[in-house]
């Protein structure tokens, strides 16, 4: 499972795409399925979408209206993926309030990274499917 957005699909908040080089290297390798998800828009919101953030156990968006309800959708149906088609891992985008792992920007829209991760990365880890970001591929083919 990947982070659309990390293959080039023009699906995150700001309705661009963040494409890894070496994600896209993974499309030539015949040993892998990638199954793209957006787990945001999976959860109902339009592209483009006010930017969001973790804050208190709640996911606000910049206007500050509370979004928790949309994100936890996306991450149910995310799971659901991710068990339809057996995944064995999930590369997911770094910081983001859904797909962050480790880290994830604090609430106040300013900028500031603190511990945690995202709501679709942290129900997938709570089911045992490894998550990593894309900054963690060399560790991902060992």
């Amino acid at each position: 499972m990947v982070s659309a957005c990390l293959l080039g699909v023009r699906c995150r908040y700001d309705g661009k795409e963040k494409a890894h080089p070496a994600v896209l290297s993974l499309l030539e390798r015949e040993d892998l399925t990638l199954i793209p998800v957006c787990p945001e828009q999976l959860g109902g919101l339009p592209t483009p979408r006010p930017a969001a953030e973790c804050c208190g156990g709640r996911v606000v968006n910049r206007a500050g209206a509370d979004v928790t309800e949309a994100y936890g959708r996306g991450a149910e149906q995310t799971l659901h993926l991710a068990r339809a088609y057996h995944c064995d891992g999930a590369i997911l985008k770094e910081r983001s309030p859904s797909c962050g792992k480790g880290q994830i920007y604090d609430g106040s829209f300013s900028g500031v990274l603190t511990e945690g991760d995202g709501v679709a990365a942290a129900l997938l880890l709570q089911h045992e499917i490894p998550v990593f970001g894309e900054s963690e591929l060399e560790q991902l083919e060992e």
